[in-house]
């Protein structure tokens, strides 16, 4: 027999789905409830390798922490990982299968993958209690609708009850919750149960009035409201979504241990994958984290990193027009410290052979690091283990890039010429002594009194960040309600809210 199930939806991207969907996963578990998360199609740049070499989401590898699961291909079937303004890597099962254009992938590809989104969801089903399925931007993509493999298109062939997340904070929810409905098909609209406000600010009881009449409207209940609140830190989906142009990076509140606090300048390269890289350095106190994207931000920056990216060459020509690339030249010769991590680590090398992801053929790298690099066919999808500046670093590789370390002194699989150091390894920095000891390296290369915090757990803190969210939906939403959608499915006697979806 196969377990419950639910589907987050949301009025638009970026509504908290994947945190609302962690959400409920950790205070189910909490509840001692075995569940699993499942997101049919994502659309992300910021991924992860499950111990089983495949490739998925970042934000369902958080959600599958939340659940306190392995997180598996099974979890995320297809994943889309852009390359340009039209076409998308398309990750099948955790594994590249090609490129193709939005055209092509909605054209008729999309409904192919029906099948296999249904099966992996199913087999979750008959292992776990509870499936916890996030949904992709809105389901009233009307222009959508017939292809559709991750919102409704699922809910109708799983049966499963759909909870609509709404922004409050962005305006115009009751609106939004409203036009949702009512642009779905009769048979869409019995499975949307209801609504659940997310980042609202200020006193619920204002808000109650609205809710009765969009019940009154909608013949469909709220479910919660969660209050706003800042510092969650959970992994993104889709990349940053404000301007780059000083952003900060949540940090810890907490004063720095030493008498300096340490400044670390992101570059925000195009097609930026796998930024979550530098949330570990966030998390320590009195690091101060912000993207940029001009040569005179590097300056005062103690610690410049050169992120990973989909468009390697891209990037470089974007470091070059911008005045970026002199200005880490600079940095390199004068021994100030660079990490490149992944494509920022190729970029850093003396050339670039790619006839696979831009078709370039060969470019010249930024010449700081003794590497060339030559890209495969093949991706490279591993976890591996290595030591560092004597300590023990975990990490994984998602890369097309084969480098050929040529000099240098050894740098888990890259190299380190003076302050300059170059690795394909992502989530390195999440190992806490590991990322002391750089810390401990990039401070005294900058002349800096910082002290890195002696008891400072990533993965504790990202424990603490779950149980946050638990505590929300624990806290904010009717539990027993949302228990009894996801154990029996939409309520029967749904009204249908006019006009419906066009022909």
């Amino acid at each position: 027999m196969s377990g419950g199930g639910l589907l987050v939806a949301g009025t638009t991207s970026d509504a908290g789905k994947s945190v609302v969907t962690a959400g409920i996963c950790r205070w189910l578990v909490r509840q001692g409830v075995k569940v699993a998360p499942f997101k049919a199609q994502n659309m992300s740049l910021n991924s992860f390798v499950t111990r089983e070499g495949a490739e998925i989401g970042r934000a369902q590898a958080m959600q599958a922490q939340a659940c306190r699961v392995e997180p598996t291909a099974l979890m995320n079937p297809v994943l889309l990982k852009p390359g340009g303004e039209r076409s998308s890597q398309v990750v099948l099962m955790g594994r590249p299968v090609g490129e193709m254009s939005a055209r092509g992938y909605h054209g008729g590809r999309q409904e192919q993958l029906l099948g296999t989104v249904l099966d992996c969801l199913e087999r979750l089903r008959g292992t776990y209690d509870a499936v916890i399925c996030e949904g992709a931007g809105s389901p009233a993509e009307i222009n959508l609708r017939r292809t559709d493999i991750v919102n409704m298109g699922i809910a109708r062939n799983a049966g499963l009850p759909v909870l609509v997340v709404g922004d409050i904070d962005r305006g115009g929810v009751f609106a939004s919750f409203f036009g949702t409905v009512a642009l779905l098909s009769s048979e869409d609209q019995k499975l949307v149960a209801g609504f659940l406000v997310n980042k609202f600010r200020g006193d619920v009881s204002l808000l109650e009035p609205g809710l009765e009449m969009l019940h009154g409207l909608t013949g469909r209940r709220t479910y919660g409201v969660l209050p706003f609140q800042h510092g969650l830190g959970i992994d993104e989906e889709d990349g940053l979504r404000v301007s780059l142009r000083g952003t900060v990076r949540e940090s810890q509140v907490a004063a720095p241990v030493g008498e300096d606090v340490l400044r670390v300048a992101v570059c925000a390269v195009p097609l930026m994958s796998n930024f979550t890289d530098v949330d570990a350095l966030a998390a320590e106190p009195g690091v101060v984290v912000r993207f940029v994207d001009r040569p005179e931000e590097l300056a005062d920056a103690d610690l410049v990193v050169v992120p990973g990216t989909r468009g390697t060459v891209r990037a470089l020509e974007w470091l070059r027009e911008r005045g970026l690339a002199d200005a880490l030249r600079r940095r390199a010769a004068e021994g100030r410290p660079v990490l490149g991590i992944c494509g920022g680590f190729q970029v850093l090398g003396e050339h670039i052979e790619d006839d696979v992801e831009s078709r370039r053929g060969q470019v010249d790298g930024l010449g700081v690091l003794p590497v060339r690099v030559r890209f495969a066919r093949e991706k490279t999808l591993t976890r591996p283990v290595g030591e560092a500046l004597g300590e023990t670093v975990e990490g994984y590789e998602i890369h097309h890039g084969v480098a050929e370390v040529l000099g240098g002194e050894a740098f888990l699989d890259g190299c380190r010429v003076g302050q300059t150091w170059g690795t394909h390894w992502h989530g390195s920095l999440e190992s806490d002594a590991f990322r002391r000891a750089f810390l401990r390296e990039v401070a005294r290369a900058a002349g800096r009194r910082f002290v890195p915090a002696p008891d400072t757990s990533f993965a504790a803190l990202r424990e603490e960040q779950l149980d946050r969210l638990g505590d929300l939906i624990e806290q904010h939403a009717d539990t027993d309600a949302l228990w009894r959608l996801i154990e029996s499915g939409a309520p029967t006697g749904l009204p249908f809210i006019p006009p419906g979806a066009p022909a």
